[in-house]
């Protein structure tokens, strides 16, 4: 009996060794997560994203990202996808057809005057596709020598200029063994260790605009370039970075204490931006947000016990004021891992997801309850 004690006492001494001391990759930092606001008042759910109609991508998944252009007088869609698939979509046959594969992680799409698609791709940098499909990569690394190891989503200036968040500067995409991975290591961590980009096309230069961010993922342009819209993650905010008049070099916060993860910034036709929640709040990561000795042993656990993405369709719509304007959610989640919302004015929302197999889309203007 005391031989069996002794065993027990052994594994027991040892289990406790390797949640207090095995070495994990991440530092983390303190910090205090405002209190969650909880789904009421302006968050209060509703069913404006259930019973979406979807377009089928085939063996393609995970649509983080859709933008769309006028070609030949028709709107085409364009979707980036896990495999490093860039596919268009005609919004009324529904027919899918590949455009371009960057050999990456494409996730943040836009247009530039001259017709090109710019992507942010999380393992390669910031790319452009010519009309043709041809992939160009504009750049894998600052001025300054240092890797863009997770580009993550951009907006195009009025002047050509492009805009792009490298969400962690530690936990590369690629390094980490995917986006997913890599944003969970970067929030976990919490070392604002992420970046706001400028690739000039005129010398091709790469400029760090601001750093210090916790995981900035959402892009997007204000009016007349005034400002860029940054969705920090981390923050669960949008801030405000302001480029032009009195404020320029400023930053201040639009939306703060959002009920959920918030991911991809995009402009609507009157002038407001849709940003989508990929999930709701985790409770263990906020309640752990001030102990990071805490968050270090819960990253020794099994990935089963750590926090992880819930499925809760999520999509607000905001004005440059910060006032919420609409809010379509599906608490059950039956689109999972909402990323973002493209409006490009056809009488359809498009609805990206980091794991759909399919692109939703919900009439729009919606008045759903």
């Amino acid at each position: 009996m005391s031989a069996v004690l002794k065993l027990l006492g052994f594994l027991l001494a040892l289990g406790l060794g390797y949640l207090l001391l095995w070495p994990v990759p991440i530092h983390p930092t303190s910090w205090q997560a405002p209190t969650p606001p909880g789904y009421v008042g302006k968050w209060a759910p509703n069913t404006r994203l259930a019973h979406l109609d979807t377009i089928a991508l085939g063996d393609h998944a995970g649509p983080e990202d859709i933008t769309g252009r006028v070609i030949d007088g028709s709107l085409v869609i364009f979707t980036a996808l896990h495999d490093g698939s860039i596919v268009k979509v005609d919004p009324v046959t529904k027919e899918v057809s590949l455009f371009a594969n960057t050999g990456g992680r494409p996730l943040g799409l836009e247009f530039d005057a001259a017709g090109n698609l710019i992507v942010a791709d999380a393992y390669r940098g910031l790319l452009s596709i010519n009309p043709a499909g041809d992939v160009t990569v504009l750049a894998d690394k600052v001025s300054d020598g240092s890797p863009i190891r997770y580009a993550d989503d951009l907006d195009v200036a009025s002047d050509g200029r492009i805009f792009f968040s490298d969400a962690s500067t530690r936990f590369g995409a690629k390094a980490s063994g995917g986006t997913l991975e890599g944003s969970l290591l970067a929030l976990m961590e919490h070392s604002n260790d992420g970046r706001i980009l400028v690739y000039n096309p005129a010398d091709k230069s790469v400029s760090v605009l601001q750093d210090g961010f916790t995981f900035p993922n959402g892009i997007a342009i204000c009016p007349d370039d005034r400002c860029i819209l940054v969705a920090e993650t981390g923050s669960y905010s949008v801030k405000r970075i302001w480029l032009q008049g009195s404020n320029a070099g400023k930053i201040d916060t639009l939306v703060e204490n959002l009920p959920g993860f918030p991911d991809n910034l995009n402009r609507a036709p009157d002038g407001s931006f849709w940003l989508g929640l990929t999930s709701p709040r985790s409770a263990p990561l906020d309640q752990l947000s001030a102990k990071p000795f805490m968050r270090k042993i819960v990253q020794r656990l099994p990935a089963a016990f750590r926090p992880k993405a819930e499925n809760y369709g999520f999509v607000l719509n905001f004005g440059l004021d910060g006032h919420v304007l609409n809010v379509l959610q599906d608490p059950k989640g039956t689109y999972p891992l909402t990323t973002g919302a493209f409006e490009p004015g056809d009488g359809w929302l498009y609805i990206s997801s980091l794991s759909a197999s399919s692109i939703g889309r919900a009439a729009w203007p919606n008045t759903a309850p």
